[in-house]
């Protein structure tokens, strides 16, 4: 759906899901998984032309890609560790992304401050080669700024010890919104997408996978899959189906995965009441710490620490806190406290491991992604980040066409096709930080604005018909997958979310007469509000 259809949003009524899931359908491609990857190459390959499948055990988005710092970028930190062809390369999707999600996505302008003499010019330099790589993708170019011109565009940055700044250009998104348009617009081009159903084992046939067996998490129904290719991209949980598949052929499989837990907090805009972003380039620590305004607050972060447990809902460690709002107090002049904390969460990266690893520091581990066919055919992908998954699609699928096990289809066709709500006329530029409103709906918001509802307000910028358009047009199942994903709540004040869940659970039973999961929501908002003790 282009930004001049006038076709209504396609309905998502469950029971159809499972209806056509019974079919007895041979499918070119089942997917397992439904974060960045898993949709992006659903989205690649419904637009081939391929008759394409994707379960998602939980909510789409539901791990690690509704949990990023928002940002799109070519990645300042893997241009100083010197890997070109990852900024290279992301740039140029930057560029793809912006343009192809108009409405979710938009440039972002970062200051990092100067505390001493030698950083403007030092980080200057390698930023002024950040504008090189990307050519005429850029979003604007690098300037070096005075004391004062820093201090203007950052507010309240503080001001003691500071000689200047650097101005540079990157993106940012709404991260769970994107993933949901990908669906949308792979269901669009044909497509089967299921969330809550689980994947439970695969089938083979002569040694080779030929399917699936998956189960609806709701009712218990069980359904058999049968595939010509199935693409493991279950984020940091791979793993877990490598080993069903090893198992099947009696070839046990090392873990690809290191998991690794990135925290963020978020506060009110007061504490950077700007538009622009601060970048802190290196940390105490040696890492890379954002404020960024969003959705008319401000998130801090993130960490970098090494999980073994691999947790829907990771918790935030009290020294993961400590560090943000340590490190947050040297460069802002009013630190933020526990007791500013509006929201706190956490989400695991799939970073992939090499033989020459370091297993306890997760920052060394490359942030590039991998992809791995096994013996039986399993095409296993891991790895990478949310500015690089239509290209990491692409990437999947070449590797399913080099195994033979798709037939060979030209790409590139995902480069210039927008997602749903794309309105291309109207590119959204200041709205993201705002309190979320329509502007997240792009083209489609005078049909939100069209529904029942539309005009009780149950929070700044949300409605009863946002709630309404979730359930019978965006997948939404739960409290959650309304408060968490369709709207940003969840992650912007977690104690606003839990005091209009009941609310939400009324109207999630009316649309969807089924048990909205409400106190389940309130354990984890209270989670997300509950600052972490010693």
């Amino acid at each position: 759906m282009t930004a001049e259809s006038n076709v209504l949003p396609l309905k998502t009524v469950r029971a159809e899901l499972l209806e056509r899931l019974q079919e007895p359908v041979v499918y070119d491609l089942a997917i397992v998984g439904g974060g960045a990857t898993g949709l992006g190459t659903a989205l690649d390959a419904a637009a081939r032309g391929l008759k394409v499948v994707l379960l998602e055990s939980h909510d789409f988005a539901k791990g690690t890609s509704s949990r990023a710092t928002k940002l799109v970028h070519g990645g300042v930190r893997y241009l100083a560790q010197g890997n070109i062809s990852l900024v290279r390369e992301a740039l140029h999707e930057r560029t793809t992304l912006l343009r192809n999600a108009p409405h979710l996505a938009r440039p972002l302008a970062f200051v990092m401050p100067s505390y001493k003499l030698w950083e403007t010019p030092f980080y200057g330099v390698g930023l002024k080669m950040y504008d090189g790589l990307a050519g005429s993708a850029g979003l604007g170019s690098t300037e070096f700024l005075g004391r004062m011109d820093t201090m203007r565009l950052l507010p309240t940055v503080q001001g003691e010890g500071l000689k200047g700044g650097v101005k540079y250009w990157d993106g940012q998104f709404d991260d769970a919104r994107l993933a949901l348009a990908l669906a949308r617009t792979a269901a669009l081009r044909g497509a089967l997408l299921v969330n809550y159903c689980a994947v439970t084992s695969l089938t083979y046939a002569d040694g080779k996978v030929n399917g699936l067996v998956c189960e609806d998490t709701q009712t218990q129904r069980r359904f058999e899959i049968k595939a010509r290719c199935v693409v493991n991209a279950a984020g940091v949980w791979v793993d877990a189906l490598r080993e069903r598949d090893g198992l099947a052929l009696g070839r046990p499989v090392k873990p690809m995965v290191a998991p690794s837990q990135g925290v963020h907090i978020v506060v009110d805009r007061e504490f950077l009441p700007s538009d622009h972003a601060l970048m802190v380039p290196k940390t105490t620590d040696g890492r890379v710490l954002f404020a960024v305004p969003w959705l008319g607050k401000v998130i801090l972060g993130t960490t970098d620490s090494p999980k073994n447990r691999l947790d829907y809902e990771p918790e935030a460690m009290q020294k993961e806190v400590a560090f943000i709002l340590g490190e947050s107090a040297r460069y802002l002049r009013r630190a933020p406290q526990v007791s500013d904390v509006r929201s706190i969460w956490a989400g695991l990266r799939p970073l992939v491991k090499h033989q020459d690893d370091d297993a306890g520091n997760t920052k060394k581990i490359s942030r590039e992604h991998t992809v791995l066919v096994s013996r039986s055919g399993l095409v296993t992908v891991t790895g990478g980040k949310w500015t690089t998954y239509r290209a990491m699609a692409e990437d999947v699928l070449q590797h399913c066409m080099d195994a033979h096990l798709l037939p060979k289809i030209a790409g590139g066709v995902t480069v210039h096709l927008p997602v749903v709500g794309a309105d291309i006329a109207r590119p959204m530029r200041e709205g993201m930080n705002d309190p979320q409103g329509l502007h997240s709906y792009g083209s489609e918001a005078g049909f939100v604005a069209s529904l029942d509802g539309a005009d009780e307000l149950l929070a700044p910028g949300f409605t009863e018909a946002m709630v309404r358009f979730a359930a019978r047009h965006e997948y939404a199942r739960t409290v959650e997958d309304v408060l968490a994903r369709r709207v940003r709540m969840l992650f912007l004040d977690a104690r606003m979310a839990a005091g209009v869940a009941p609310r939400v659970a009324e109207i999630l039973r009316e649309e969807l007469e089924i048990d909205p999961r409400l106190d389940e929501f309130l354990a984890v908002a209270q989670q997300y509000a509950t600052v972490p003790q010693p």
